[in-house]
Protein backbone atom coordinates (compact mmCIF):
# COMPACT_ATOMS: atom_id res chain seq x y z
CA UNK A 1 0.00 0.00 0.00
CA UNK A 2 2.77 2.42 0.95
CA UNK A 3 5.10 3.10 -1.93
CA UNK A 4 8.26 5.16 -2.19
CA UNK A 5 9.62 5.54 -5.71
CA UNK A 6 13.04 7.06 -6.30
CA UNK A 7 14.20 8.55 -9.57
CA UNK A 8 16.93 10.75 -10.94
CA UNK A 9 19.92 8.46 -10.66
CA UNK A 10 22.38 7.95 -13.46
CA UNK A 11 26.02 7.97 -14.52
CA UNK A 12 28.01 11.20 -14.34
CA UNK A 13 31.58 12.41 -14.23
CA UNK A 14 33.22 13.60 -11.04
CA UNK A 15 32.33 17.19 -10.28
CA UNK A 16 28.92 17.03 -11.94
CA UNK A 17 25.50 17.15 -10.29
CA UNK A 18 22.37 15.05 -9.98
CA UNK A 19 19.00 15.61 -8.37
CA UNK A 20 17.18 12.65 -6.88
CA UNK A 21 13.44 12.56 -6.24
CA UNK A 22 11.30 10.31 -4.06
CA UNK A 23 7.53 10.25 -4.52
CA UNK A 24 5.48 8.82 -1.64
CA UNK A 25 2.00 7.35 -2.13
CA UNK A 26 -0.46 5.39 -0.01
CA UNK A 27 0.91 6.85 3.21
CA UNK A 28 -1.63 8.35 5.63
CA UNK A 29 0.33 8.49 8.87
CA UNK A 30 2.63 11.28 9.97
CA UNK A 31 6.15 11.46 8.59
CA UNK A 32 8.42 12.22 11.51
CA UNK A 33 11.65 11.70 9.61
CA UNK A 34 12.26 11.28 5.91
CA UNK A 35 15.61 10.85 4.30
CA UNK A 36 18.14 9.37 1.95
CA UNK A 37 20.42 6.42 2.59
CA UNK A 38 22.95 4.77 0.33
CA UNK A 39 24.85 1.54 -0.04
CA UNK A 40 27.98 1.32 -2.14
CA UNK A 41 29.58 -1.87 -3.47
CA UNK A 42 30.85 -3.97 -0.57
CA UNK A 43 29.89 -1.30 1.95
CA UNK A 44 27.38 -0.96 4.76
CA UNK A 45 24.28 1.13 4.29
CA UNK A 46 24.81 4.66 5.57
CA UNK A 47 22.62 7.63 6.27
CA UNK A 48 23.19 10.48 3.83
CA UNK A 49 20.66 13.20 4.57
CA UNK A 50 17.49 13.39 6.66
CA UNK A 51 14.82 16.05 7.11
CA UNK A 52 12.63 16.32 10.18
CA UNK A 53 9.30 18.12 10.63
CA UNK A 54 9.25 19.63 7.16
CA UNK A 55 12.61 21.29 7.48
CA UNK A 56 12.76 22.20 11.15
CA UNK A 57 15.88 20.06 11.36
CA UNK A 58 18.19 18.51 8.81
CA UNK A 59 20.98 16.02 9.27
CA UNK A 60 23.86 15.20 6.94
CA UNK A 61 26.68 12.74 6.99
CA UNK A 62 30.10 14.36 7.23
CA UNK A 63 31.06 13.05 3.80
CA UNK A 64 28.30 14.96 1.98
CA UNK A 65 27.82 18.04 4.12
CA UNK A 66 28.27 21.15 2.02
CA UNK A 67 27.75 19.26 -1.25
CA UNK A 68 24.28 17.70 -0.87
CA UNK A 69 21.02 19.40 0.06
CA UNK A 70 17.83 17.66 1.17
CA UNK A 71 14.45 19.30 0.65
CA UNK A 72 10.74 18.51 0.63
CA UNK A 73 7.89 19.99 -1.39
CA UNK A 74 4.97 21.84 0.19
CA UNK A 75 2.68 18.84 -0.18
CA UNK A 76 5.25 16.77 1.69
CA UNK A 77 4.82 13.82 -0.64
CA UNK A 78 8.03 14.37 -2.57
CA UNK A 79 11.57 14.38 -1.21
CA UNK A 80 14.60 15.67 -3.09
CA UNK A 81 18.33 15.31 -2.82
CA UNK A 82 20.42 17.81 -4.74
CA UNK A 83 23.88 16.34 -5.15
CA UNK A 84 26.64 18.69 -6.28
CA UNK A 85 30.36 18.17 -6.79
CA UNK A 86 29.87 14.43 -7.00
CA UNK A 87 32.83 12.19 -6.24
CA UNK A 88 33.53 8.57 -7.18
CA UNK A 89 33.05 7.72 -3.50
CA UNK A 90 29.39 8.75 -3.88
CA UNK A 91 28.75 5.78 -6.18
CA UNK A 92 25.98 3.76 -4.56
CA UNK A 93 22.35 2.76 -4.67
CA UNK A 94 20.39 5.56 -3.04
CA UNK A 95 17.25 4.75 -1.06
CA UNK A 96 14.44 6.94 0.20
CA UNK A 97 13.01 6.02 3.62
CA UNK A 98 10.37 7.13 6.14
CA UNK A 99 10.22 6.93 9.92
CA UNK A 100 6.57 6.94 11.05
CA UNK A 101 7.09 7.40 14.79
CA UNK A 102 9.03 9.79 17.03
CA UNK A 103 12.75 9.21 17.27
CA UNK A 104 15.67 10.65 19.19
CA UNK A 105 17.62 12.88 16.84
CA UNK A 106 20.89 11.05 17.41
CA UNK A 107 19.37 8.14 15.47
CA UNK A 108 18.23 10.25 12.52
CA UNK A 109 20.86 8.79 10.18
CA UNK A 110 20.40 5.23 11.43
CA UNK A 111 18.61 3.28 8.72
CA UNK A 112 17.51 0.51 11.09
CA UNK A 113 15.03 2.97 12.63
CA UNK A 114 13.08 3.56 9.41
CA UNK A 115 9.83 1.82 8.55
CA UNK A 116 9.32 2.20 4.81
CA UNK A 117 11.81 2.03 1.97
CA UNK A 118 11.92 2.59 -1.73
CA UNK A 119 13.54 0.29 -4.25
CA UNK A 120 16.58 2.49 -4.77
CA UNK A 121 18.15 4.34 -7.66
CA UNK A 122 21.70 3.83 -8.90
CA UNK A 123 24.19 6.68 -8.89
CA UNK A 124 27.53 6.08 -10.59
CA UNK A 125 30.29 8.68 -10.55
CA UNK A 126 33.33 8.20 -12.77
CA UNK A 127 36.66 9.95 -12.33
Amino acid sequence: QVQLVESGGGSVQAGESLRLSCVVSGYTASIYYMGWFRQGPGKEREGVAVIRNAGISTYYSASVKGRFTISQDNGKNTLYLQMNTLKPEDTAVYFCAIRSDPLWSQYALNGTKYNYWGQGTQVTVSS
